[in-house]
């Protein structure tokens, strides 16, 4: 029985999955949305969620534990002042998942996971537009 195993393993180690959702956060984090199956967005969200609320604080700690998970410098600095101010008044919910249909080639559902107040990214309408 899987009792409070939320975890989506996305038919990969530990190790795969892990490196996986570090590469896809440090993406969200530089291009503020990306593409990508709605498994894989569903997977991504609370660990960008976790590392927002990492930010929030705003301590060399907190820093330091942003770039052991994900392993690159500069989407951590861009995180810490880019990402954190945008989202300051908000108290959860710093990510958006917008459904896109179906992938031509396996018939994947695609979806466009993008930060909701950061001012760069493509707001839903934006999105509609370009899908």
């Amino acid at each position: 029985m899987r009792h409070r195993q939320k975890t989506a393993k996305l038919q990969r180690t530990a190790s795969h999955r892990r490196a996986l959702l570090a590469n896809m956060a440090c993406s969200l984090i530089e291009h503020g949305s990306i593409r990508t199956t709605l498994a894989k967005a569903k997977a991504l969200r609370p660990v960008a969620e976790k590392l927002v609320t990492l930010a929030r604080k705003d301590t060399l700690h907190a820093r330091r534990t942003a770039v052991a998970f994900l392993r690159q410098k500069s989407p951590v600095k861009q995180l810490f002042e880019q990402v954190v101010p945008a989202a300051a008044g908000r108290q959860g919910g710093y990510t958006r998942i917008t459904k896109l249909g179906f992938r031509r080639s396996d018939a994947a559902p695609m979806a466009i996971i993008q930060w909701v107040d950061l001012p760069g990214a493509p707001s839903s309408d934006q999105t509609e537009e370009t899908a």
